[in-house]
């Protein structure tokens, strides 16, 4: 069941239920938590590297360089470590439940009114608001609410709210996994760097960047992959994703998803129909004969519908150059000679 909010910006298909972790996402989650913790350590002491001495001063193009270079590691351990270095590097901002897709309950709320509202809803958890959004005081689990005993009294949803935790959006997304289990929080909410609420994150979407999509026997298929173009794509797709689905990768700004990129390039709020170019990097010199009609120029982002103001639903195309016209010239027909006359 979804944590409080509609679909994730990842892979989840809308109005698909979040679960709660099963035994194998735990037993991934510690194994991965662990490989990635003592990652470097390992490393370095398969090459025969003391794991302690100088570990500060090796950077992570470093470290891959020794896994590399090292040997004793099969393509599966080689292509387990990349991911993890890959992964844990993003922030958690990139991979939150933005603000705006969040279902908040209000503190002030009876248990009966609160009943109504989640048996309508498809989340297993809800963050507990005194006010505005910013002011968060806790959350509140589906059984708090539908699995009290009848003859307790109702009582509001500000007192069955529990503790909740708080990280910062700029915060690595393998340290905020790692200490939200080392501290037994299932959901967490973001702060921006001006102290409000960002959005919230939960462990199953850490543990969805270090080890890719977890799918129960109840979870909808998600988007294929690499699926070709031209195809549609969810606008709160974050920008590795996009990139990893659709083969484009756009050019870094102040945003991270394919809505915010839309946004900006039209330097206004988007409406439906709007259409946004994307230029192609270019390409290596090539011979001719191998590279003519092959690489597109660039690509072709149109809005296919909103919801609010937010871009939801982007068609990807591909733009290819012009090919070049050819000149086709009538037939010569030779000259009939004329015959020789008297002078």
């Amino acid at each position: 069941m979804r944590e409080a909010g509609r679909p994730g910006l990842r892979r989840r298909a809308r109005g698909r239920p979040r679960r709660e972790p099963g035994p194998l996402a735990r037993v991934i989650a510690r194994v991965v938590v662990r490989a990635a913790a003592a990652a470097s350590r390992l490393v370095t002491g398969l090459l025969g590297t003391s794991p302690v001495a100088g570990r500060e001063r090796i950077s992570e193009d470093e470290l891959r360089d020794l896994v590399a270079a090292a040997t004793v590691l099969d393509p599966v351990e080689r292509r387990i470590i990349d991911e993890v270095l890959v992964a844990g590097a993003r922030l958690v901002r990139e991979v939150m439940m933005p603000r705006t897709e969040v279902v908040f309950l209000s503190a002030a709320l009876t248990a009966p009114e609160a009943e109504r509202l989640v048996r309508v809803e498809t989340h297993t958890r809800y963050p507990v608001v005194d006010g505005t959004h910013d002011d968060v005081v806790g959350f509140v689990h589906l059984h708090d609410v539908l699995l009290r005993p009848d003859k307790v009294p109702p009582a509001t949803v500000g007192e069955l709210a529990r503790e909740v935790k708080r990280v910062p959006g700029s915060k690595r997304v393998l340290a905020a996994l790692t200490e939200m289990r080392r501290e037994g929080h299932h959901l967490a909410v973001v702060i921006d760097e001006y102290g409000g609420t960002a959005g919230i994150v939960t462990c199953e979407d850490l543990i969805e960047e270090l080890v890719g999509e977890l799918h129960g026997e109840y979870d909808t298929l998600a988007e294929q992959t690499n699926a070709g173009l031209p195809t549609t794509v969810d606008g709160r797709l974050n920008l590795a994703d996009f990139a990893e689905r659709t083969g484009v990768t756009l050019p870094s700004g102040p945003y991270e998803t394919v809505s915010g990129f839309v946004m900006a390039a039209l330097g206004r709020l988007p409406v439906a129909g709007d259409e946004v170019p994307v230029t192609a990097a270019p390409a290596a010199p090539a011979a001719p004969a191998a590279s003519a009609g092959q690489s597109p120029s660039g690509w072709l982002l149109r809005v296919l519908a909103l919801e609010g103001r937010r871009v939801a639903r982007v068609t990807v195309t591909v733009v290819r150059p012009p090919e070049p016209r050819r000149e086709v010239g009538l037939p010569v027909r030779p000259a009939r000679g004329r015959p020789a006359g008297p002078s």
